[in-house]
């Protein structure tokens, strides 16, 4: 049976952890030879390890996606060896949790480096390699369209990224290239929990909080992330352009 993503190149950023690391996996899983990148090397090397000790087909590249010198390395790399790129999962971001009356310019340039200008580029910088019917994936967040005490830089990066999706499907119409935003609810990932500190008491407190906002009474896992994702990779999103599909457990619904 033909899996999802047979033949097909792919790059996951921030890959090392959390929603990018299950997509990366899932991805591969389906067949596609999976590029991750990273920061942090043994994190990512161990990532790259967890695909290929099931037979999934992996190449790790350190790379901090707020760097132009670095995207361009990695995009040369990924031409030298394959020539194109037909699914880009710009997933690598974050950010930290701040009242209005404490953000200070490192905070908001951090995030707005994070979140904003690497999608951007990240984005930009692949258009060479993209096939044309290529799928681009950016990763929003719930916060983007909603209120969120002490994260309102966060949320309004998020929101950029939903406007590029609205304008660069226009920008590649010509090249029938695809861009949709995927926006997770409250997922438990270590770059969620670690919100909360360091204490255990506190995490879960943080996790059981957010869990009771939710219909499903729960909090997401990145593997049905990366269930989403995989649909938006795919050719079962061949009609799919400039959508935002919330994995949320029903939150913005209500």
């Amino acid at each position: 049976m033909a899996r999802k993503l047979d033949n097909k190149i792919a790059l996951v950023t921030g890959a090392t952890s959390g929603i990018g690391l299950a997509t990366a996996q899932r991805f591969a899983a389906e067949g596609a030879h999976v590029y991750l990148t990273g920061r942090r090397e043994a994190e990512l090397d161990a990532a790259v390890a967890s695909i290929r000790e099931v037979g999934g087909k992996a190449t790790g590249l350190r790379v901090d996606s707020t760097k132009l010198d670095e995207l361009d390395s990695l995009y040369k790399q990924i031409g030298e060896a394959h020539g194109r790129l037909d699914v880009l999962f710009a997933n690598a971001g974050g950010g930290s949790m701040l009242a209005l009356g404490d953000i200070t310019e490192a905070h908001y340039d951090e995030t707005f480096d994070r979140n904003v200008k690497a999608v951007l580029f990240t984005v930009q910088k692949a258009l060479p390699l993209l096939a044309d019917g290529a799928s681009v994936i950016l990763t929003g967040s719930t916060a983007g369209s909603s209120g969120t005490a002490a994260f309102s830089v966060y949320s309004a990066s998020k929101a950029a990224v939903r406007a590029f999706a609205r304008s660069w499907i226009l920008d590649l119409k010509s090249r029938r290239i695809r861009v949709n935003t995927i926006s997770p609810g409250a997922t438990r990932t270590p770059g969620l929990l670690d919100l909360a500190g360091d204490d255990a008491a506190q995490r879960q407190g943080l996790a059981d909080y957010l869990a009771a906002q939710i219909p499903l009474a729960r909090l997401g896992e990145a593997t049905e992330i990366a269930s989403a994702a995989l649909f938006l990779a795919s050719d079962d999103a061949s009609f799919v352009n400039g959508a935002e599909l919330f994995v949320d457990g029903g939150q913005q619904q209500i």
